[in-house]
C-alpha cells in the first residue's frame, strides 16, 4: 500500500471510531438531561457528567499521543499502584460503601471507582507479559499460570468489594489476550473449567446473585420483586415503539425505573427515542468494534496488538452485558453502558480505551524506515 493509500485508510479508520464515540457521547448527555427532569435541580445530573465529560476527553487525548513505548515501561508501577488502590477500597471507613458494596474512593468532590483504572492497568500489565514472554507462550507455567496470576491480582480484590460482573469481564478480557498469544487452548479450558466452577459456586453462596438469577428465570412472576427493574426496562422498551415518545417525554424515568440513567439508560433511550436509535447505538458500537478489528493485522508487535484488542474487547464486552441484561437476554448486574450511562470514572476509561486505540492505529499508519547499513 502507497503512502496515500495508508493514510487514507488512517483517516477512515479513525473517523470509524471517533464518529460512533461522538454519537454515543452526545447521545448520553441528552438523555441523563431527560433523566433529570423530574429532579429538584434538573441539570444537576447533566452538568456533573458534563464536567466528566471534559476529564474524560483529556484523558482521551493523553491516551491518543502518549509514547507507548513509555506505557510499557510503566507497565509495572501503574499495576502496583492499581492493586493498592483496590485493596484500599476493601478497607472500611476508606473506601466508600454503596447497598453493600464497596467500590469507591472518595477524595474530596472526586468519587471514583478504582475498578475503572483496574480494566486498564490490566490491559497495560498483561499486553507487555505477553510480548516478553510470547516465545515461551505455549509453556503452561510462563503462557498461562502466571498470565492467570496477572489477571487474578485484580480480580480478586474486585470480586471481594463484591463487583462479579466486573470481575467477569476483567477475567473474560484476559482470557482472550492469552488465547490470542498463542496459548493452546486445551490448557486454556483445563484451567477455565474450574475457575468458572469457583465463580459459580461464588454466585450460588451469595443470597442477592442467587435472587437475581432466579427473578430473572421468572420475569413475570418476580416483576413487583427481584425483576421489578427489569420489567420496567421491558415496558419501557415496548411503549417507546418506532419513534419513541421524545426527549423528557419517557414515563419510566418519573421513578419507575430506578436510577434510569446509569445501567439501565439504555431502556430510557428505547423509551424516549425508539427502535431506530436504540438499533443506532448497536450499530455505534458494532462500527467501532469492526473497525479497530480490520486496523489489527498492521499491529506491528503483539504488545500492541494486545492493547488494541484489550482495549476494543472492554469497551464492546462491557457495551454487550449492559444492554443483554437491560433486554432480559442474562440475569440483572449492575454495569455501565459505555459513553452513555452516568458515571466519571467509567467514561474516563472508556475514553482511555478510545485513545489507546486511536494511538495505535496512528502509529501503525507511519511508514517505517529501514537504513541501508541496518539491512
Amino acid at each position: 500500500m502507497n503512502a496515500p493509500d495508508a493514510q487514507s485508510s488512517y483517516r477512515g479508520a479513525w473517523l470509524g471510531i471517533l464518529f460512533p464515540v461522538a454519537f454515543l457521547s452526545v447521545l448520553g448527555l441528552l438523555i441523563l438531561m431527560s433523566a433529570g427532569t423530574n429532579r429538584a435541580d434538573p441539570y444537576f445530573i447533566v452538568s456533573k457528567q458534563s464536567v466528566w465529560l471534559c476529564i474524560a476527553l483529556c484523558a482521551g487525548i493523553v491516551a491518543t499521543f502518549v509514547d507507548i513505548d513509555l506505557l510499557k515501561r510503566l507497565s509495572i508501577p501503574i499495576a502496583a499502584i492499581t492493586v493498592i488502590l483496590l485493596i484500599l477500597v476493601l478497607i472500611p471507613h476508606v473506601g466508600k460503601e454503596v447497598n453493600g458494596s464497596r467500590r469507591w474512593l472518595e477524595i474530596g468532590p472526586i468519587v471514583a471507582q478504582p475498578s475503572d483504572l483496574a480494566k486498564f492497568a490490566l490491559i497495560i500489565f498483561l499486553s507487555s507479559y505477553l510480548y516478553d514472554n510470547q516465545r515461551k507462550i505455549k509453556n503452561f507455567f510462563s503462557g498461562l499460570f502466571k498470565p492467570l496470576i496477572i489477571v487474578g491480582l485484580f480480580c480478586v480484590p474486585i470480586i471481594l468489594e463484591p463487583d462479579y460482573g466486573t470481575c467477569f469481564l476483567c477475567g473474560l478480557v484476559g482470557l482472550i489476550l492469552i488465547f490470542l498469544a498463542g496459548a493452546k487452548i486445551s490448557q486454556i479450558i483445563a484451567v477455565f473449567a474450574p475457575l468458572g466452577a469457583i465463580f459459580c459456586i461464588l454466585i450460588y453462596l451469595n443470597p442477592v446473585r442467587m435472587t437475581r438469577i432466579m427473578s430473572f428465570l421468572d420475569v413475570e412472576g418476580t416483576k413487583a420483586e427481584g425483576s421489578y427493574q427489569l420489567y420496567q426496562a421491558i415496558v419501557a422498551f415496548g411503549s417507546g415503539g418506532i419513534f419513541g415518545s421524545g426527549i423528557g417525554r419517557g414515563r419510566q424515568q418519573l421513578s419507575f425505573l430506578p436510577e434510569a440513567h446509569t445501567d439501565f439508560v439504555f431502556a430510557i433511550v428505547g423509551e424516549e427515542l425508539g427502535i431506530f436509535t436504540t438499533l443506532s447505538v448497536v450499530l455505534a458500537f458494532a462500527i467501532l468494534f469492526f473497525v479497530t478489528i480490520a486496523s489489527l493485522r498492521k499491529a506491528p508487535n503483539l504488545f500492541e496488538f494486545s492493547l488494541a484488542t484489550g482495549a476494543v474487547m472492554m469497551i464492546i464486552l462491557q457495551a454487550l452485558f449492559n444492554m443483554c441484561v437491560v433486554t432480559g437476554l442474562m440475569p440483572t448486574k449492575g454495569i455501565s453502558l459505555p459513553f452513555i450511562s452516568y458515571g466519571g470514572s467509567n467514561l474516563v476509561a472508556m475514553f482511555a480505551f478510545t485513545g489507546l486505540i486511536l494511538n495505535c492505529l496512528r502509529r501503525w499508519s507511519k511508514p517505517t524506515q529501514i537504513k541501508i547499513g541496518e539491512l
